[in-house]
C-alpha cells in the first residue's frame, strides 16, 4: 500500500489519492461494454452463447438451470453450509422485515383522501457474480428482499463454471429464497439479456446486484437505453475505508483490508489513521497475513492501488471518508459510536474492533449490495423498497372538491393552463 501524509498533499494530489482504480480505465470500458450490449440486443441467445464461450470458456446449448440441477445442488452442498445459508437468510429476513416501508393514507382536507400504496416490481433480474469466486451470499442479499416485496417473477443470472454447471451453493441459496428461474450466464451478456430479453431469458423491469467494472458499466448503459431496464444502484468493485486509532489491533485492521482486497484486482482498500505506529504495525500484519491467503495474488494487485493515509486528527479522517463516500466504512476507534453522528456518506458502517466487515457480507442481517464509486453520497444500500413501486392515490368527494378546488383553479390560471382550471371549475359549478 502507498503511504501518504495528508497534510502535505495539495487538492489535486488528494483527489488522485482517493481515485478509484475502475475510474482510470472508464472510457475503454464504456466503449467495449457498449459493443457487447448491442451484440446481445441484436443477436439474442446466439450472442449470449458466443460470449459465454468467449469469456467463461464453456459452450452451453441451454442456459437455464433445470430442476435436476437444483436437486443435485442440494446434494452437493454440505449440511453445514446449508445450515449457514439458512441461518444467514433468517437474519437477513429479520433485518429487512423490520425496515419495510408501510402504505399510509391521510385526509389532507375534509373529503380529500390521499394514499400511498405499494406494489412489487413484476419481473426483477438478479445478478450473482462468480468471476473469481461464487457468491451464494449475494443470492441471499438479492433474493430475500425480493421475496419479502412479493416480486412474482424473479430471474437470476450467474456465471457458469468450467463444467457448464452453476455453483451449487448459489442454487441452494436461490432455492432458499423461492427463486426457480436461474440462468448460467454472467458478465455483460447477463445484464444485456435480462435488460433486453432473449428467446430464453425474459426481459426484466429492474436489474439488481453487484459486479466488476464491466458489469457496473453495463447496468449504467442499459438503464439509459431505449427498451432497457431500471437498475438498483452503481454497485461495482468492492471498497472499504478503515479509520483506526492507536488502540486498534493491527491484525484486525490488516484482516479487514485484505478481506476486501481479495475480491478482485480493481477493489480498493484505504486505511486512515492519526497514529504512525499503527500504520507501521498494520503494514507488517498485512505482509504476514498475505503469505497465508490463497488469493494473495489478487489481493496484492488491489493493495498496489490502495493508500495508507496519515492524518493529523480523527476529524480529518472523518472528513476524508465523507468526501470519498465508501461502500464500507470501518470505525476501528475506542469510542466508535460517538463518531457515528459525524458520518455523512457511507454504504454501511461497522463500529468498533469486534465488527468485521465480513459479517455484513454474510450474515449480520444488513444487505451487502451497497453503493460504490462515491454513490453513497446520495443513495443507500439495497432494501425491500428497492423491489417495490410506490403509487399515490387520491379520492375526493363533493365536499372535498369544494374545499380545495378554488386553490387548484387559482394555481392553474397563474400558470396559464386553462384546461387544468376548467377540469376543476366545471366540477365546482356542478357541486
Amino acid at each position: 500500500m502507498k503511504r501518504l501524509q495528508w497534510s502535505r498533499l495539495d487538492s489535486v494530489a488528494r483527489r488522485e489519492a482517493l481515485r478509484r482504480p475502475a475510474q482510470v480505465t472508464a472510457e475503454d470500458t464504456r466503449v467495449a461494454v457498449g459493443a457487447l450490449l448491442e451484440q446481445v440486443r441484436t443477436g439474442g441467445d446466439d450472442a449470449v452463447r458466443a460470449l459465454t464461450a468467449r469469456f467463461d470458456g464453456v459452450d452451453l446449448e441451454a442456459v437455464e438451470v433445470t430442476g435436476a440441477e437444483f436437486a443435485a445442488a442440494q446434494e452437493a452442498v454440505s449440511a453445514s453450509l446449508r445450515a449457514a445459508i439458512d441461518a444467514a437468510a433468517g437474519r437477513i429476513e429479520a433485518f429487512h422485515l423490520a425496515g419495510m416501508t408501510q402504505p399510509y393514507a391521510v385526509d389532507t382536507a375534509p373529503g380529500v383522501r390521499c394514499e400511498r400504496i405499494l406494489r412489487p416490481i413484476r419481473r426483477v433480474g438478479l445478478y450473482v457474480p462468480a468471476g473469481s469466486a461464487p457468491l451464494p451470499s449475494t443470492a441471499l442479499m438479492l433474493g430475500v428482499p425480493a421475496r419479502l416485496a412479493g416480486c412474482p417473477e424473479p430471474v437470476m443470472c450467474t456465471p457458469p463454471r468450467k463444467d457448464g454447471s452453476a455453483d451449487p451453493a448459489v442454487l441452494v441459496a436461490a432455492a432458499r429464497c423461492g427463486i426457480r428461474r436461474v440462468f448460467k450466464v454472467g458478465g455483460v451478456q447477463a445484464i444485456a439479456a435480462m435488460a433486453f430479453g432473449t428467446a430464453s431469458i425474459p426481459a426484466c423491469d429492474k436489474l439488481f446486484g453487484p459486479g466488476n467494472a464491466w458489469v457496473t458499466e453495463a447496468k449504467r448503459q442499459v438503464s439509459m437505453a431505449e427498451g432497457g431496464a431500471a437498475i438498483d444502484m452503481p454497485a461495482g468493485p468492492s471498497e472499504v475505508l478503515v479509520i483506526a486509532d492507536a488502540g486498534a489491533p493491527a491484525e484486525f485492521v490488516a484482516a479487514d483490508l485484505l478481506s476486501q482486497a481479495e475480491h478482485g484486482p480493481d477493489s480498493q482498500v484505504i486505511l486512515v489513521s492519526n497514529d504512525e505506529d499503527l500504520l507501521d504495525r498494520v503494514a507488517v500484519a498485512i505482509g504476514e497475513q498475505l503469505a497465508e491467503l490463497p488469493r494473495s495474488a489478487i489481493a496484492r494487485q488491489a493493495l498496489a492501488d490502495s493508500p495508507m493515509i496519515r492524518v493529523d486528527s480523527l476529524e480529518d479522517a472523518i472528513a476524508i471518508s465523507n468526501e470519498y463516500a465508501p461502500e464500507h466504512l470501518i470505525l476501528a476507534l475506542r469510542d466508535a459510536r460517538a463518531w457515528l453522528p459525524r458520518v455523512q456518506a457511507a454504504g454501511s458502517v461497522f463500529l468498533g474492533d469486534w465488527s468485521p466487515e465480513a459479517l455484513g457480507d454474510y450474515c449480520s442481517g444488513t444487505n451487502h449490495v451497497l453503493p460504490t464509486g462515491g454513490a453513497a453520497r446520495c443513495t443507500g444500500g439495497l432494501n425491500v423498497s428497492s423491489f417495490q413501486v410506490a403509487i399515490t392515490v387520491q379520492e375526493v368527494d363533493r365536499r372535498g372538491l369544494q374545499a380545495i378546488g378554488p386553490c387548484a383553479v387559482e394555481l392553474a390560471n397563474a400558470e396559464g393552463l386553462g384546461a387544468h382550471a376548467r377540469a376543476v371549475s366545471v366540477r365546482l359549478d356542478a357541486a
